[in-house]
This record gives C-alpha cells, sequence and structure tokens, in this order.
C-alpha cells in the first residue's frame, strides 16, 4: 500500500497528463478499493485499486493492473476518453454506471478540494470488513500487518 505522499504524487501526474482533477482520481480510490486497503476482484471480475474490468484494462492501462500507479494512470485515461473533465459526471457514469456511484465520488472530491485535511482523513479512515469469520478492521498498512478481528 502506497504512502498518502505517494498517492497524492501519482494522483497529481495523472491530472498533468490527462486534466483529470487529482481528487476525483483520490475520490475513486477511496470507493473502489479504500485506497489500496481492500484488495479483491468484484462479482464482475473488475480487478485492482481502481477496479478495471481486464477488457477495460486492456484499452486505456498500461503495466500493472494492481499497481497503485499504473492503476491510477489507466483510470485518469479511461476517465479523459469518456470526457473528462469537461463532463466528470458522466465519464464517471461511463467508469461505473451508477448514479450512486456518481454522486459518491463527487462528494468526496468535492470535499478534498475544499478541505486540505480531507485526503488524508480518508486515507486514515478505519476501515471494517466482513469476512466469513465475522468482521475485522484492517489497519493502515494491511495486508503486511495483520487484519484485527472485531468483537
Amino acid at each position: 500500500m502506497s504512502s498518502p505522499a505517494t498517492l497524492l504524487t501519482y494522483y497529481q501526474q495523472a491530472q498533468a497528463s490527462t486534466g483529470v482533477p487529482w481528487q476525483i482520481l483520490a475520490a475513486i480510490h477511496m470507493v473502489e478499493s479504500k485506497m489500496s486497503r481492500l484488495r479483491s476482484n468484484s462479482s464482475a471480475g473488475a480487478q485492482g485499486p481502481m477496479q478495471f474490468l481486464p477488457a477495460t484494462w486492456a484499452s486505456y492501462g498500461q503495466g500493472n493492473i494492481d499497481d497503485d500507479h499504473d492503476a491510477i494512470l489507466g483510470a485518469a485515461n479511461y476517465l479523459h476518453a469518456m470526457g473528462a473533465p469537461a463532463d466528470l459526471a458522466g465519464a464517471l457514469y461511463h467508469y461505473n454506471p451508477s448514479q450512486d456511484y456518481v454522486q459518491a465520488v463527487m462528494t468526496y472530491a468535492t470535499q478534498m478540494e475544499s478541505d486540505p485535511t480531507a485526503f488524508a482523513t480518508y486515507y486514515d479512515w478505519q476501515v471494517v470488513f466482513l469476512l466469513n469469520s465475522g468482521p475485522v478492521v484492517l489497519p493502515q498498512g494491511y495486508p503486511h500487518v495483520a487484519a484485527i478481528p472485531v468483537g
């Protein structure tokens, strides 16, 4: 898992090359994998920290789908191809066709844009995940630091 400073660098590099605001990329990363704390394929087969379907990755990604840097740049490339930054909501809807998803990403991004401490706060949010054996907390440093059973 990349540090907040490293992730911010990746988001800003992707913004510089595509025009997609770094806050949008950070918000997608937050929604999709809790900034890389959750690492599993979706029920639809999406993979990596930015949750790409393999066919979409083949068209817009480059490098390793599981690498934060590569996945963030791939997401920026895809969003740009779908109309961002001019039409962020439309591009986000292509990324995940759900108005709730679009609203969640836009809300997180707006908060990060208006509050300089929001990105660090989201990075540090406690993540609780339900396993078959029960809920666990995914601490900072997960998966290199073991999950903590709740209860």
